[in-house]
Formats: C-alpha cells, sequence, structure tokens
C-alpha cells in the first residue's frame, strides 16, 4: 500500500455558506468516488479558497460527509493576478495499492481550466 495525492478543485458561482459547502461536498464525492476510497483511506485533506470566500470552510463539507477522522486544514490560496476566482482546491493523501497514474484529479465547474497551462508530458 502506497501513500499518494489526489487533486481537486471547483469553482463557485457565490460565497454563500449552503452553496460553498454543497459544491465542496460535490468535490469531496467526486474525487472519493472517481478513486474507488472510502473515508478509511483519507490521510488528510488540504482545502485552499481563494480570497472572495469567506462565508465557510470548505473543510466542513467533509465533515458533514462523515469524514470526521481525517486530517483536515483549510488555508487561503495564494492571490496571483488573472487567476480564477471563487476557487475552492482539494490536496487529499490517501493509502491505495493504485499507481500514481491510476489516479483520477477531479475539476468541476470550469476548473479544468486551471490545467490548461500544463504542457503533455512528451513521449520518451
Amino acid at each position: 500500500m502506497a501513500v499518494r495525492a489526489v487533486r481537486g478543485a471547483t469553482q463557485v458561482q457565490r460565497d454563500e455558506r449552503d452553496h460553498v459547502l454543497a459544491l465542496s461536498r460535490e468535490l469531496v464525492e467526486q474525487v472519493l468516488t472517481k478513486n474507488d476510497l472510502v473515508a478509511e483511506d483519507l490521510i488528510s485533506v488540504i482545502f485552499t479558497a481563494t480570497a472572495d470566500i469567506a462565508s465557510v470552510a470548505p473543510a466542513l463539507a467533509a465533515r458533514q460527509l462523515g469524514l470526521h477522522d481525517v486530517a483536515l486544514i483549510c488555508v487561503q490560496e495564494m492571490a496571483v493576478e488573472g487567476s480564477m476566482p471563487r476557487v475552492v482546491r482539494l490536496l487529499a493523501h490517501v493509502e491505495t495499492d493504485r499507481g500514481g497514474q491510476e489516479l483520477e484529479n477531479v475539476y468541476l465547474n470550469g476548473t479544468h481550466l486551471l490545467r490548461a497551462d500544463v504542457p503533455p508530458i512528451p513521449p520518451g
């Protein structure tokens, strides 16, 4: 069993507590589902939120899903000029038998654009 990391992000339309929590729950659920993970596989999850999200800590969404024994922390995303607004990101550390290439990062609600600047790795 190896320790691996899986990423995810979602963009919220507005900084309202229930809305942020709903989309954060969706993000956590999708990361778990797409990677065949259960709560016991999670070691820790780091959530980041852009400075324009202040209504709630996104980690509460993970607690609402029953992730009570997982180490969670929220931090403010670094402010970068021209960056996408209203974004919640997560970085989950998991124990899994799956290889790193088998894990699926999850980008919801337009955040796939966050990875548009990453060029594909050339073969060989």
